[in-house]
């Protein structure tokens, strides 16, 4: 149907960083095609960290439904975005609606979309730990957003398998590569420079990143205990945690970090400054999900700080390990790549098995066949 010149029309939404740094490659290449009306909508459950991801990729939102409140609960997250949402939806008539990953954001948005018969792109669709509790609530958003959708956009071919094994449409499901490896080519630079960079002089950075729910508690206290270890024994060893918002994060790290002068705590960063963090540490300790993709891109070895993952192709290549969230494991398994050149040299220098950097371009290509076939 034609619409004030374009002959499509897509709706973009998102509402966390994570989501924004994936999403934005895909919505400049829909900017690019002539046939494509981009209509971009937030839901703003990342505010400040988000609106810093799509300013450095020069991306105008068209909505955002500032969901956002203080002490809110998850229930109340989904209930916001349906209410908003549904008012986007009717205003704009989109020919498809476009999610990414595990969020909230994702699951309330593909489920305004069906309430409204209004078809489903699912972005880093297929990803699975089969266990509801972990990640919580990011497994139930993910397998509840692909029960739904109706373009599956796999990362991986073992993406791809889960959806298979769980019987959906074989010629709905298209292994793209991962957009985060997209996003690498506007955000690393090699002319980059930070004074903490420079703080880090020739030490050994670990970049350190901690945030997930069911972490807090014990198993982050275990995961600082494990870093300030490191810290102690090795004198060539310096620390950058850009730590989480979360008041409970940043209780047990100033509890723990305290009087550590090579362990930095700073604010989060935006995607430029973190991507080129990446780029210039010597190894990662994460329980985050999108940094498992990053960083093999850079040749960065990553240990992963949980007991499972959706992102099992970065284990069995090599570039991750899990190492799960007890204090002598996490300080065994960093120590050894300090210290062992030839391990660490095997990880780092694996081909990143989340894609080429093109993952954007199949998928809008994808999106316009769907809509034309469609029509």
């Amino acid at each position: 149907m034609e619409k004030g010149g374009w002959t499509m029309k897509v709706v973009s939404v998102f509402g966390t960083r994570p989501e924004a740094i994936k999403m934005c490659p895909v919505i400049k290449e829909l900017e690019k095609r002539d046939e494509i009306q981009s209509v971009v909508c937030l839901t703003g459950q990342h505010e400040e960290m988000l609106n810093q991801v799509i300013d450095l990729f020069e991306i105008k939102p068209d909505y955002n439904l500032h969901i956002m409140k203080k002490n809110q609960t998850l229930s109340m997250i989904m209930t916001s975005i349906l209410s908003g949402l549904e008012e986007v939806i009717r205003r704009e008539a989109p020919d498809l609606i476009l999610v990414h990953g595990d969020t909230s954001t994702s699951f309330a948005a593909a489920l305004t979309a069906f309430y409204n018969h209004i078809p489903i792109g699912h972005v880093e669709a297929g990803l699975r730990t089969y266990d509801m509790q972990s990640p919580f609530p990011e497994e139930f958003n993910r397998q509840a957003t692909d029960l739904i959708s109706d373009l599956y956009f796999a990362p991986t071919y073992q993406s791809r398998n889960n959806l298979i094994k769980e019987g959906k449409s074989f010629d709905k499901i298209f292994v793209t590569g991962n957009t985060v490896i997209d996003a690498l080519k506007t955000t690393v630079r090699n002319d980059y420079q930070n004074p903490l960079i420079d703080w880090c002089g020739d030490s050994k950075l670990v970049l350190l990143t901690a945030h997930r729910r069911e972490n807090i508690g014990k198993p982050m206290e275990n995961i600082f205990m494990a870093v300030r270890d490191i810290v102690n024994k090795y004198q060539d060893v310096k620390v950058i945690y850009p730590i989480h918002k979360n008041p409970k994060v940043r209780e047990i790290a100033d509890k723990i970090f305290t009087d550590c002068d090579r362990i930095r705590l700073i604010e989060p960063l935006d995607a430029y400054d973190f991507h080129n963090f990446m780029n210039r540490s010597y190894l990662i300790l994460t329980d985050s999900g999108g940094i498992q993709e990053e960083a093999p891109s850079l040749g960065k070895p990553v240990l992963v700080l949980r007991d499972t993952t959706e992102r099992p192709e970065g284990i069995e290549a090599g570039t991750l390990r899990l190492v799960g969230t007890e204090r002598e494991d996490i300080f065994r398994e960093t120590e050894h790549l300090l210290i062992d050149e030839d391990a660490y040299a095997a990880i780092s220098g694996i081909e990143n098995p989340y894609g080429d950097g093109h993952a954007s371009e199949r998928i809008v290509n994808i999106i316009i066949n769907y809509i034309k076939k469609h029509e």
